[in-house]
């Protein structure tokens, strides 16, 4: 098997706010293309991106209306911005994912849109989720969810792409798609039975019975359940706590891990090998060293 592992430096950026609404990166050059300026939106439809901390995006499904359910709409719009980290990761080192509202984080597809859809009209709006949920496992940096409420269908599975989630005590969680005739297919039967292993994951996904904050972390599913209005304060303060360590460090073991949960273990290490030796000749990991033995905070660039 031939494996490829390629390695993301970090590029000295400066953020500002253009008056469209817009907010201009200004980067060098980097290895993967002669890309210069690049632009990352903030005017999207259904989602607001903000951020909260240093290397921290905080993006927020916006269809409080909706109980933030997916239309075409934000698939469209989701899709653009993880397409966006893709090329360009700017000085972000971490995603933040959270539903507007206390009562829900997704509601899953907006049925009511979907309602009298044609076949090739569900399959072209599927399509979109598709690439979404693509774009999403591909993110070079941290995917952290900041579950905030009712996580259903669609909204679990978006829930489950994530790299880790904390979860709202009041949260619930579900996969309901067969009780409407479908099954799930943004992943879910891919990613669940990582999370909460195969037999649970199966009577999870036959039944389309919902779930507690506190059963869904004693199966696996989430890392922490959250006092309701202490749950984005945490979830920010440990993706900070991430986007303090070394940014390329960081990048390199997602990939890893992604590959780790596919593969065998010799092909696993062989990659982790890989990406491990793609860390020696950083200035990041002669930071990291330098501070150790200086007994002080390292100040990582990623470069």
């Amino acid at each position: 098997m031939h494996l490829e592992n390629t390695c993301e430096v970090g590029n000295s950026t400066v953020l500002f706010t253009c008056s469209s609404g817009c907010v201009a990166i200004h980067a060098q050059p980097w290895s993967h293309g002669s890309i210069s300026t690049l632009i990352m939106r903030t005017d999207y439809e259904t989602i607001t991106l903000e951020t909260l901390a240093e290397h921290v995006l905080l993006l927020t499904l916006d269809r409080p209306e909706r109980a933030n359910a997916m239309n075409t709409q934000m698939g469209l719009d989701l899709r653009q911005v993880f397409l966006d980290l893709y090329v360009d990761i700017e000085d972000f080192r971490c995603v933040v994912v959270t539903g507007r509202g206390a009562k829900v984080f997704c509601a899953g597809g907006d049925l009511k849109d979907r309602d009298g859809m044609t076949d090739q009209q569900w399959q072209s709006q599927h399509a979109i989720f598709e690439q979404m949920v693509r774009g999403m496992r591909e993110c070079p940096i941290p995917v952290i969810g900041a579950i905030n409420g009712a996580a259903y269908g669609g909204g679990c599975e978006f829930a489950l792409s994530c790299d880790f989630l904390y979860a709202a005590e009041h949260a619930r969680f579900a996969l309901t798609e067969i009780t409407l005739g479908i099954m799930p297919g943004a992943g879910g039967t891919m990613n669940l039975p990582h999370a909460v292993g195969e037999r649970r994951a199966r009577e999870i996904i036959y039944t389309g019975q919902p779930f507690s904050a506190h059963d869904a972390l004693q199966w696996g599913l989430v890392n922490k359940v959250c006092a309701t209005d202490s749950l984005l304060e945490e979830v920010i303060a440990t993706a900070s706590r991430i986007s303090a360590s070394a940014p390329i460090s960081v990048r390199q073991a997602k990939k890893s891990m992604a590959v780790a949960t596919q593969v065998d273990r010799h092909i696993g290490y062989m990659f982790e090998l890989e990406a491990y030796n793609r860390m020696v000749p950083t200035e990041d990991r002669v930071e990291g060293v330098r501070a150790f033995n200086e007994k002080r905070k390292p100040q990582f660039k990623g470069r």
